[in-house]
């Protein structure tokens, strides 16, 4: 014989637990009378039939028509209420869980126009904290028919909704705020700026932002080669950089040098960068471009530009690096080669 339930209730804190389940396998039975005890940080949602029937605040509660009115209907008229019926009842927790970590897998881009590579990639870690504000839509969308639900089971979720909402925020910082120390003197503004636009994201599945906070936000070391990885930085752009590089190595240190837009990721804005680059060859130092033959091949271009030969035929066919076809082959002057590298 099933196991009958007169008194219902889970008396466990539930620190890491947001949901459990009663009983948390199968079906529980139940009979008029039977006994609710929900405790001060409870609420209890009563299931039939994969249906929610009502919510218990905290507090002991008898299982009767009057308070569980649509059990009625579901268990049918000639119910003759003596017999037990099954149901399941959710206990939520529904204290506020408090100093959840967040941080960011991956940088995040921030667009600086006219300042260095045009990009910022920020890091940053902070906490945030939150509450069930809705038990029955919580449990209905997502707890389901789980036995026991814990934060680690929401929480990967959680954290996503709040980085694209940052991701949201910074993007709107768009030609507002370009240099590190305008946007890290924001933190406030944005901590609560993030948290109001991840509150509808939250509320959608029965749950409450109750704080956010931006704890750092720091540049990483920004890169040409990763802002062109992620789709940043035009191929145009980038092989200018690479070749500004190759010719400041070549001008201003002959036994190496600081990697590729080392100036730029310092602040220094392309322009700048580039016209310091076409000034050091044009002083007449090794590896000039007054050193180039006059007609260059693409294979030739690509070495000094350091890309690939695909690379500057790319260049070619996009109008962007002016060349001459000769049957199949591409040539290209180092007048065309140093019109490009200007930008011009």
């Amino acid at each position: 014989m099933p196991r009958i339930f007169d008194i219902i209730e889970y008396p466990d804190e539930m620190r890491d637990e947001i949901v459990h389940r009663i009983p948390e396998v199968g079906p529980g039975y139940f009979r008029w009378g039977s006994q609710l005890i929900v405790r001060e940080s409870q609420a209890a949602v009563f299931f039939r039939d994969g249906k929610a029937l009502d919510v218990f605040g905290p507090g002991r509660h008898v299982i009767t028509t009057a308070n569980v009115p649509l059990l009625v209907e579901t268990l049918g008229r000639l119910f003759d209420g003596r017999s037990p019926f099954t149901a399941e009842v959710y206990f939520v927790s529904m204290r506020e869980f408090r100093d959840r970590k967040w941080g960011t897998p991956q940088p995040i881009p921030v667009q600086t126009p006219g300042v260095g590579l045009g990009w910022l990639l920020l890091k940053g870690h902070g906490v945030y904290s939150y509450q069930v504000q809705d038990p029955q839509q919580f449990v209905t969308q997502i707890v389901g028919t789980r036995g026991i639900f814990r934060t680690v089971d929401i929480e990967n979720d959680l954290r996503s909704r709040l980085l694209r909402a940052l991701t949201d925020t910074l993007g709107e910082l768009r030609g507002q705020y370009t240099t590190v120390q305008d946007i890290l003197g924001l933190l406030d503004e944005l901590s609560a700026a993030v948290r109001a636009k991840a509150a509808d994201e939250f509320a959608a599945i029965g749950l409450q932002l109750k704080s956010f906070v931006i704890a750092s936000l720091v540049p990483s070391e920004t890169t040409a080669e990763e802002l062109r990885a992620r789709g940043l930085l035009d191929p145009q752009t980038y092989a200018q950089l690479q070749a500004a590089d190759a010719m400041r190595e070549a001008a201003q240190n002959p036994s190496g040098g600081a990697g590729l837009t080392a100036g730029v990721g310092a602040g220094i804005g392309l322009g700048q960068y580039m016209a310091q680059a076409m000034q050091s060859l044009q002083q007449g130092s090794p590896g000039s471009m007054s050193n180039l033959p006059p007609v260059l091949t693409p294979e030739e271009a690509a070495q000094i530009l350091r890309v690939s030969p695909q690379d500057v035929i790319a260049a070619i066919e996009a109008g962007e690096l002016k060349a001459r076809k000769i049957g199949s082959a591409y040539r290209i002057s180092r007048e065309a080669l140093e019109k490009f590298l200007r930008g011009e």
